[in-house]
């Protein structure tokens, strides 16, 4: 069950009911992407929860709805808003312990507001509040965040070890004009999730398997490192015409990597 879906795929829909269109597609692993704070507790949670079992899935990693905040709440100049988010990020924790989760996606900062040692030392005490609940804090490639450049992944590398991990995505590499082998030459033993996307000359988010993407070769590379994480599909609504895109993508994937 290396191949599964992003809940992302069917936004605006409401979290639970996106999550219940992955499961009807057939895909037995899913990334949810939460998108309001009373989707972390309660009713909701449980209701998420009940249709994960439903379907049988496996939640392997969450998105929170505070990425484009990261870089204010975590990585501004301002100590003490970043110690009062060590209180908040549990809730998302909290969470993806709820759903069997064990990764949680960051974006980070937009900026660099602050040197590079205090922002490795505060991804650092953030995964180490993570920690307690099974979850592992990785750092995606999102372009027009420092993410984006293979250099600054292999400085947070460096920095944090075993502790730093990393989330490959596909489509913002494209946008950002990296190759996304790059990161995978420069920190590829840290990769452990993958958001698949296609690509060709004119679109830069297709479902896989409708672009010219190298997967045979992204496979083949991941695989000399050692990576045995998920290959999550991760579209948007415009990118694809019906759940048949998505199905196709799952199999085309299948195929390709020679599983499930």
């Amino acid at each position: 069950m290396r191949i599964g879906m992003s809940s992302s795929c069917f936004y605006p829909e409401e979290t639970e009911v996106s999550l219940r269109r992955i499961g009807e597609s057939g895909a037995k692993t899913a990334e949810i992407f939460f998108n309001t704070p009373s989707e972390l507790q309660g009713d909701l949670l449980r209701e998420l929860c009940a249709i994960r079992d439903h379907y049988g899935m496996e939640i392997v990693s969450i998105h929170p709805f505070m990425s484009f905040a990261e870089g204010f709440w975590l990585f501004s100049e301002y100590e003490r808003r970043f110690r009062d988010s060590l209180d908040f990020y549990p809730h998302f924790f909290e969470a993806a312990e709820a759903l069997g989760a064990h990764l949680f996606v960051l974006h980070g900062a937009k900026n660099l507001k602050i040197e590079p040692a205090r922002y490795a030392e505060r991804l650092f005490l953030l995964n180490e509040k993570a920690k307690p609940f099974g979850v592992q804090v990785a750092h995606e490639n999102v372009v027009h965040y420092v993410g984006k450049d293979p250099a600054f992944m292999e400085m947070l590398q460096k920095a944090l070890g075993r502790d730093f991990a990393m989330v490959l995505d596909l489509k913002q590499a494209y946008r950002t004009g990296v190759d996304p082998f790059a990161f995978i030459e420069t920190v590829g033993d840290s990769i452990v999730h993958v958001h698949a996307s296609d690509s060709d000359m004119t679109h830069d988010c297709m479902p896989p398997g409708k672009g010219a993407f190298p997967f045979p070769r992204l496979f083949d590379a991941l695989e000399g490192h050692g990576y045995n994480g998920k290959y999550l599909i991760e579209l948007y609504r415009h990118n694809f015409r019906d759940e048949r895109d998505l199905t196709e993508a799952q199999a085309f994937l299948r195929r390709t990597l020679g599983t499930d």
